[in-house]
């Protein structure tokens, strides 16, 4: 199932999760970013304090394919954790240097908050609700809301506008929580986007939403069971959540980010992880607020 470079769609109970779900730093396998030498970074920056520890703690989605989808001893495999591994590189830190964290939607602001983790790259969108509370590097990927149905969509659901009087789970504390209840009140909220998968599957909700890839990447691994609609009404912005008002390692993270976009990097990493089901799109211009 592959997608064109301009459209990438196609190809659970509320839970909020406050505690570190998941963490590992064991047998992490290498990333193909070639590890720096260490620079010397500004005394007293966030940048300094990570180089000179040579780890760093990442939250991340383990349960997400193409973008985090842990591979079985507690690593994520996806396009995040490359993208993860790229800035911990730029910091002198291998992947073995990396603490990943298991992040959800509901826990991502507390963890930055109460410095659980240094960084949150887990298909986190960049809105002004979050920036009151987080500072974001980025954007380093544009997606967009979409639906889930069934194999052969047997409810006809062209679009987000035929939701109504229709049951759909969605992730609780997500933008896609908030976004899906301008169509429909009948919302299932829980922790995990595969958790909405068993409700689609008996009928107990008529789609599933949340971003285009994500959902692409959930019917991929599902093969012959779901199809993505196709028909995206929202877009989604995805940054990488760090510390507010960390200027220096926000405009770091966003110098990494760019030169990635340049030399051919950002594309490397792409077509090593998402790009098995997605085409390679443009990269989004970052922001440099």
């Amino acid at each position: 199932m592959r997608l064109s470079r301009g459209f990438v769609a196609v190809a659970a109970a509320a839970v909020t999760v406050l505690g570190l779900s998941a963490c590992t730093d064991s047998a992490a396998p290498e990333s193909s970013v070639e590890v720096e030498e260490v620079s010397d970074f500004e005394d007293g920056t966030t940048m300094a304090r990570l180089a000179e520890a040579g780890e760093i703690t990442i939250g991340t989605k383990f349960d997400q394919p193409l973008f985090g989808l842990d591979d079985g001893s507690g690593n994520p495999q996806g396009f995040d954790a490359e993208i993860g591994k790229l800035v911990a590189a730029k910091l002198g830190i291998p992947a073995d240097g990396i603490t990943w964290v298991e992040t959800v939607s509901a826990n991502r602001e507390p963890f930055i908050q109460n410095g659980d983790v240094d960084l949150v790259i887990a298909t986190y969108t960049i809105n002004d609700e979050r920036k009151k509370v987080v500072s974001f590097a980025g954007p380093y990927y544009q997606a967009g809301q979409d639906l889930l149905v069934l194999e052969g969509n047997p409810d006809g659901i062209e679009g987000a506008e035929d939701l109504e009087g229709k049951a759909v789970c969605t992730v609780s504390g997500s933008t896609s929580e908030a976004n899906i209840a301008e169509y429909t009140d009948d919302i299932i909220a829980t922790d995990t986007y595969s958790n909405c998968l068993e409700p689609l599957r008996t009928g107990a909700v008529a789609a599933v939403t949340t971003d285009n890839v994500i959902l692409a990447g959930l019917a991929d691994q599902n093969e012959g069971e779901f199809e993505v609609v196709g028909a995206p009404f929202t877009e989604e912005p995805y940054g990488i959540g760090l510390a507010l008002d960390d200027t220096d390692f926000r405009m770091f993270i966003n110098d990494t980010l760019d030169e990635a976009e340049d030399d051919g990097t950002w594309d490397e990493l792409w077509e090593a992880t998402a790009g098995a089901v997605l085409e390679t799109p443009e990269p989004p211009a970052i922001d440099r607020y």
